[in-house]
């Protein structure tokens, strides 16, 4: 279970995106770094094509600490610039078969697997990886598609419960998630109901805006912040659809766009 014993809000940035900097325990965390300009970009898997720059630059990070990435596969989640900016990261925590073509500043990690991060000023943080399927169906038919991917969920002694949901599409991930820690303090939920006709009938690979709605219901998260709903064409559902949904869900008060624009 959680160590948080406080419901204190974690300020989050979005640069759009999945690109989210949070500050946690006196360690600096970037989800998913993407700030190439907009184009063609090739993929495992179909073509991306982003269609906005990021709302900020790599010079306006600071010294990171870790990138909790989700999967280093396609390029709407980690793209060249993201890449470079890795070299200049202490670590990278991501799927275990991440952890093996990103080289020795990438750990890979398996579902509920622990990692202890020491806090400047004593005490740790613990970053636990938790389930995450990048698609709409079982892992087993989904990840020879769509490859793995891995969420997070962050904790600390006096600290709030952070979840990183990275490009997951089950609900059923999420319940085991509540189920292991209760309800978490900020969600970092990625959404936007991306889909490709050419994968799982056209299906979304990633939560819809219901689907967000539901999981932080699920989770009892009491700050919300939505990433990955924009910037790119294979996005479904934006803002528009996200606000309405957390809307019908009474939840639009717990939500932050954290965005500078």
């Amino acid at each position: 279970m959680s160590t948080s014993t406080t419901t204190a809000q974690v300020p989050v940035r979005v640069f759009g995106g999945p690109t989210a900097l949070f500050d946690y325990g006196g360690l600096r965390f970037l989800t998913d770094p993407t700030f190439d300009e907009p184009g063609d970009y090739e993929s495992d898997g179909p073509l991306l094509t982003k269609t906005a720059p990021a709302e900020g630059s790599t010079a306006e990070l600071g010294q990171v600490n870790a990138v909790l990435l989700s999967h280093d596969e396609h390029a709407d989640n980690l793209d060249t610039s993201g890449r470079a900016l890795l070299a200049d990261v202490p670590l990278t925590l991501t799927t275990p078969g991440g952890g093996e073509r990103l080289g020795a500043k990438a750990r890979g990690m398996a579902d509920w697997e622990t990692i202890e991060l020491d806090r400047p000023n004593g005490g740790t943080v613990t970053v636990t990886a938790v389930p995450a399927i990048h698609g709409p169906a079982s892992r087993e038919d989904v990840e020879p598609v769509a490859g793995q991917v891995v969420g997070f969920v962050l904790t600390g002694q006096d600290l709030p419960t952070v979840y990183v949901s990275g490009d997951n599409a089950s609900l059923e991930a999420v319940g085991e998630i509540a189920e292991h820690f209760g309800s978490v303090d900020t969600a970092i939920i990625f959404a936007g109901a991306p889909r490709f006709s050419v994968l799982f009938d056209g299906k979304p690979i990633v939560l819809d805006s219901a689907q967000a709605a539901e999981a932080c219901r699920v989770l009892d998260a009491n700050h919300i912040v939505p990433v990955h709903y924009d910037s790119w064409t294979h996005f479904t559902e934006g803002r528009q659809h996200l606000e309405a949904a957390f809307a019908r869900a009474g939840l639009a008060d717990r939500v932050d766009w954290a965005r500078t624009s």
